[in-house]
């Protein structure tokens, strides 16, 4: 929960340069499987696409005002973009401009985070004129 709580403050910081979606995968710690022993719920393993709906509504009750999608019971955007266990990316124009590296191990918010400050920073640039009379 502590990653989620920084995420929503990179939501809040950004929100006025990027859009941010939260995409629900399978369950990385179901309580009928490896059980982790700080997960705040007991989510079972997802059997239909209720179920993962039902879990994503967990979540969304802990990110109110977020977007939260869910991936089908295939796992195709899990398998596209390799997010087991968690993961960030950033798409821009349909291109991924920034992957980081898989949770939890490899999340860092903090990269996320700089990489949208230089992409503010660039935008002003973009945006500033100069004018010689």
């Amino acid at each position: 929960m502590t990653r989620l709580a920084a995420f929503q403050r990179v939501v809040s910081q950004y929100a006025d340069i990027a859009d941010f979606l939260v995409v629900y995968i399978e369950e990385a710690h179901p309580s009928d499987g490896w059980v982790s022993s700080d997960a705040p719920y007991q989510i079972p393993k997802h059997r239909c696409l209720e179920d993962r709906l039902s879990a994503a509504q967990l979540m969304l009750t802990e990110m109110p005002g977020s977007n939260v999608v869910v991936d089908n019971m295939d796992n195709s955007s899990n398998a596209a973009y390799g997010a087991y266990f968690e993961r960030l990316y950033i798409v821009r124009d349909e291109r991924v401009v920034y992957q980081g590296g898989r949770g939890p191990e490899g999340y860092r918010i903090s990269e996320l985070r700089n990489w949208l400050e230089q992409y503010r920073n660039d935008l002003v640039k973009s945006q500033t004129a100069v004018i010689h009379v």
